[in-house]
Order: C-alpha cells, then structure tokens, then sequence
C-alpha cells in the first residue's frame, strides 16, 4: 500500500537545506515546489505521514519552521466577474496571496462579461479554463441582491467546486449553486490587513480546506491511476528542459493532475512517453490535452476504475 503523504511548508535558511531535500528524497517524499529567495527558502513538500516527525527533527536544527500546508498540491482559480477597478479591488489578490500561504497555487481570472444583471455571463472559454482547476473562489462585492440574483449565473457550466466570498452575511443556502460562502471579504479599497480582515480570511481557508479534505477523501475511494507527485518527478528527470522554464511553479500539481508549462505541440509527445516503470507510460494512464491557459499541456490523470492498476 502507498504512504500517505502529508502536505507541509518548510521555511528556512537556504544554507544547508539540501539537507532536507536529500531525507525527503530517502523517505519517499517529494518537493512540490522551491523558492528561494536571497538568503532564506521556502519548500512545499509531500512527506510520508509516518516520517514526519523525522522531517520536524531535522527543521529544528536547521533552525527553520515546519508547518501543515492543507492546500499544497491544490490549483485554485480565483475568479472576479471583471477586469474593471470596482471588480478587481485589493481584497482579490489578499485571497489569493491567502491560498498560497497555505500551500496552493493560484491563477487569477477575470471574466470578460460579469457586470450589468442582463449581460452576466461566462464564455464557453472561461468556462472551460476554469473547470481545468480543482476549486473555483468567486470574489464578489457588497450587495447581497446582486450575489443572489445576478452573479450566480457566472456558475452556469462550472463542475468543480464554488466557493463564494462577498461582503454580505448570507448563509451558503442562500447563494444557489455555490458549495460554501464566505462573509466579510467584499470590495474594499485597500489591503487586508486588520484583525478581522486577516480573521475572514482565515475562515475562508479553513472552508476551503474542508471542502479539498473532502475531495481527496473521495478520491481515496477510486484513487489515481499514478501519484501527480510521483509524474512531476518523472517529468523533471525525463525532460531536463522543464528545468529552464521561468514561469512560477512550471509544474503545478493538482489533486488529479498536473499543468505543464511547456508548449503543447513540441512537447506533449515527450509528455506522454514518459515511463512510469518498465511496461507503462504517461499516457496509459493520463489524458494528455492542450490547456485552455496559454498553449501549456494538462495532464489529468485516469482513476484506477479506469485502468484496473495503481503504480
């Protein structure tokens, strides 16, 4: 049976953190992502669940902090209805500065129609680039009426999860077709930054942790055919030029897949015959597409229903 792994942030000192990376490797853990910055680094990792205290030993005398990142290995779509200044306040970009700090990758969306209750509405586009996410956040504003009765219809053709955050204390009942809502994130004009600001904040990424807690527990049920994990250390190993790509998190995973920030058409034959052991590759096991953001390739893996096997 498979380890379960556990999602945390490691914050540190650059100097001797190869340390970390060389026990993660021999546990069977895995780097999702790496920053560094001037003398510090920050790591988003997978570790075993029964080796985490091994991991929290080393941190310490690393002198470095070690902390739960529910969110890691999450890509989620922070959507406003607009690109206009009174849609696209300061509160957007502290939600989605909020996600990453608990381990998520996030992609900004504006739609190009969300405004006037008679003309609100997605193109097939948007909808499709959205749906390639595991969890859509709506940003609206302050007006309950316009939450209710206009913006819901931005929802029309998204099947993955909605979480709606606004202003307003409305109960999730009453926003039809969202899955959770989130009070007292509306339009404002200046950065989160209050006691009660950073407080809904969190609530919202509590409520969204519950709700990705929940997707993976369904996922456990008739799990992936291959770790995403396990296909991003392949593609880094297998195709050395993923190494040179500038793009933040050139490989961001995603609960049943990965985004692959390489050109779709002179890479995604490389992707597909990527080999996961002697008699299987990618695409045996994924659905390999051109993705809706950029010309990246999306890799969405097949569920053990589907293959009758797990790697």
């Amino acid at each position: 049976m498979a380890a379960v792994l556990e999602p945390y942030i490691y914050e540190g000192g650059i100097h001797k953190h190869s340390l970390l990376v060389e026990l993660l490797e021999d546990l069977g853990g895995y780097i999702v992502q790496k920053t560094p910055a001037a003398t510090e680094v920050t790591l988003n990792m997978l570790i075993p669940k029964r080796d985490v205290h091994l991991v929290e030993e080393l941190a310490k005398k690393l002198l470095g902090k070690l902390t739960k990142a529910p969110l890691t290995g999450v890509e989620i779509a922070v959507v406003t209805p607009t690109l206009a200044y009174h849609h696209l306040p300061h509160s957007a970009c502290d939600v989605a500065e909020h996600f990453r700090r608990d381990g998520a990758n996030t992609n900004m969306i504006g739609l190009a129609r969300g405004m006037g209750r008679r003309v609100a509405l997605s193109s097939d586009y948007e909808r499709k680039l959205i749906n390639e996410h595991d969890v859509a956040v709506f940003t609206f504003g302050t007006f309950s009426d316009c939450i209710i009765n206009k913006k819901t219809k931005l929802f029309e053709g998204v099947r993955i999860p909605i979480i709606v955050t606004g202003g307003p204390d409305l109960n999730t009942e009453d926003v039809p077709g969202a899955d959770a809502y989130v009070g007292n994130i509306g339009r404002i004009s200046h950065r989160m930054r209050k006691g009660q600001e950073i407080e809904s904040l969190e609530n919202m990424n509590r409520i969204v942790g519950e709700i990705v807690d929940q997707m993976r527990e369904n996922l456990s049920r008739d799990p992936v055919s291959v770790l995403p994990a396990r296909v991003m250390k392949e593609i880094q190993e297998q195709i050395p030029d993923i190494n040179y790509v500038l793009t933040p998190a050139p490989l961001t995973l995603q609960l049943d897949g990965i985004r692959v920030k390489l050109p779709f058409d002179k890479y995604h034959e490389a992707v597909e015959n990527i080999e996961l052991d002697e008699s299987t590759v990618l695409s045996d096991v994924a659905n390999i597409t051109p993705s809706k953001m950029k010309d990246y390739i999306l890799v969405k893996i097949k569920r053990k229903s589907d293959t009758g096997f797990v790697i």
